[in-house]
């Protein structure tokens, strides 16, 4: 099943907002409803495929047949941009500027390979494509002619099985629940749950470091990276010898998180646990959210460590994103105000209940009220359901977006209030007044990641509104010491932020390893680096 071409997921999992959320809206942001839906999929002006015969038949010769080349507009519409509240408020004015030429559907790594070379002989620019919910313009490259989305969906093999070193080694086109589902028929798990998980791929995980939603528990997604294969216009590199090695620098390091700009990823092998024996979330109560990150460092410096570790500041916890599925609850009344924290805990029967019951004295001592399992429960059970929750937004004419940063303990409350400063101000100064909401939902012994959510009226041009928001926001981040995303990556909207973070040198280093992997600057050009 694809995805809505103009929202997230499955159009069928829809739901309008409540009452309680609408009346807000409309009372303390000035949200005005829309005059007009999204324009319709067949209504959208699709200009003809730019693609010269002789590659095309050389694209139709690399896969196999032109049934796997798709040319109709519609596919090309569905593979056009990601899943950013400006990409989405392009696509549903009708706004393709940003259309492949073609869709190409490689089988395997060579085939990947032979459509690499074809590329490089027609000068034809590589976007690679896994479950396209880039949320940074990572599947929107610098406009240099027509290019090929290369969508990996054909490629969803789980490959090998080792139980003994709990290694499995998966296609880049497995989306989680299918990679989830052939592990599980060997009793083994990869434990990786982003708010993507419904829709992204294993090798879009691998190409954006992403981070799931139990990583306090599993760990990110570039630290299961035990091995991956990588296509080039060059050749193929292949990395991962052993769990670790002293055999100069890691290679997995530099091609986790490149984005399609260095290659495309084919195989990924990665560390898998065993399907745990029991899976409990349960809700706490803190005064405030400084309250609460200080419960959150001390369990992720001192243990005992919970599988998920995620908190709610007051406004969040107000408006209910902390139990998507019960948006607007607390608005009405129905739920305790001060901070929500969720904490979750999975593996045998024997090691959860060690951990609840330690990590629940802790949270205690630190001022924590608990709950009980019912708002966990909740959250568990809505954690895919917030980018639902921003098309019913956008339906009902406020704007909402998310940004996401990370910084060491000692800098998050900085941080976090310069973002907040920062967004509030250049929003309200445009006359659309927001409402921002926060948690920290990845902890480390060092650190932790803070995610923001920002709803407000749209505005006369929303993009361009957003555009000015965001670039407030980059800049309070770099400026409090923050990187410029934590799991989101790079792509082009953190672009020039990033070649700053990275500094001069840093950034010609990896300009010189595309040069050697991609002499023409084919893969997705101006994504994660500028053009030279």
């Amino acid at each position: 099943m694809d995805m809505l071409w103009s929202g997230w997921g499955d159009p069928a999992k829809a739901a309008p907002l409540p009452e309680s959320v609408t009346g807000l809206l409309r009372d303390l942001l000035g949200v005005k409803p829309r005059t007009a839906g999204p324009v319709a999929l067949e209504d959208v002006a699709v200009p003809e495929p730019r693609l010269e015969p002789a590659a095309r038949q050389a694209l139709f010769g690399a896969v196999g047949g032109e049934e796997h080349v798709r040319l109709d507009a519609e596919a090309r519409i569905r593979h056009t941009r990601g899943k950013s509240t400006p990409d989405l408020l392009r696509m549903r004015e009708g706004d393709v500027d940003d259309i492949p030429a073609a869709v190409v559907l490689p089988a395997d790594h060579d085939e990947v390979a032979a459509v690499l070379r074809v590329c490089a002989e027609h000068g034809l620019p590589v976007v690679p494509f896994g479950g396209g919910t880039s949320v940074v313009g990572g599947l929107a490259p610098a406009r240099r002619g027509p290019f090929v989305a290369l969508d990996l969906r054909r490629m969803d093999q789980l490959l090998a099985l080792d139980p003994v070193s709990r290694t499995a080694t998966l296609q880049p086109g497995l989306r989680a629940p299918q990679a989830e589902a052939l592990l599980a028929e060997h009793g083994f798990t990869l434990g990786h749950f982003p708010q993507s998980y419904e829709w992204a791929t294993i090798g879009g995980f691998a190409a954006a470091r992403s981070s799931g939603q139990a990583s306090a528990g599993y760990g990110r997604f570039d630290e299961m990276v035990l091995g991956l294969t990588l296509a080039t216009p060059e050749g193929t590199i292949d990395t991962g010898r052993a769990p670790r090695s002293a055999a100069g620098p890691d290679l997995r390091q530099l091609l986790l998180g490149s984005e399609g700009a260095f290659g495309v990823i084919t195989s990924v092998t990665v560390r898998i646990r065993p399907v745990p024996e029991t899976c409990v979330y349960e809700g706490w109560r803190f005064a405030s959210f400084e309250e609460g990150a200080a419960a959150l460092r001390r369990l992720a410096q001192d243990g005992p460590r919970p599988t998920v570790l995620r908190l709610s500041d007051e406004t969040e916890t107000l408006i209910g994103l902390a139990q998507p599925d019960a948006i607007g609850a607390a608005v009405a009344g129905q739920q305790p105000t001060g901070c929500m924290a969720i904490t979750g805990y999975e593996g045998t029967d024997e090691d959860t209940s060690h951990r609840r019951e330690k990590a629940a004295a802790v949270l205690r001592e630190c001022g924590g009220t608990p709950l009980g399992e019912e708002p966990g429960q909740r959250w568990a059970h809505g954690r895919y359901s917030a980018p639902y929750l921003r098309d019913s937004l956008l339906d009902a004419g406020a704007f909402a977006e998310t940004l996401e940063t990370a910084a060491f303990w000692s800098r998050v409350p900085e941080l976090y209030a310069s973002v907040r400063d920062a967004l509030t101000t250049t929003l309200t100064e445009s006359g659309t007044p927001p409402l921002i909401m926060c948690h920290i939902s990845h902890v480390y012994e060092n650190g932790a990641s803070l995610y923001f959510t920002v709803v407000s009226a749209q505005g006369d041009d929303p993009v361009a509104h957003w555009e000015k928001a965001k670039h407030a926001a980059n800049e309070a981040i770099l400026a409090a010491g923050g990187t410029i995303s934590h799991h989101h990556g790079v792509g082009t909207d953190h672009r020039d932020w990033y070649v700053r973070e990275a500094g001069p040198l840093g950034i010609e280093a990896l300009r010189a390893v595309k040069r050697r992997l991609d002499p023409a600057a084919l893969l997705n050009p101006g994504v994660l680096l500028p053009l030279d």
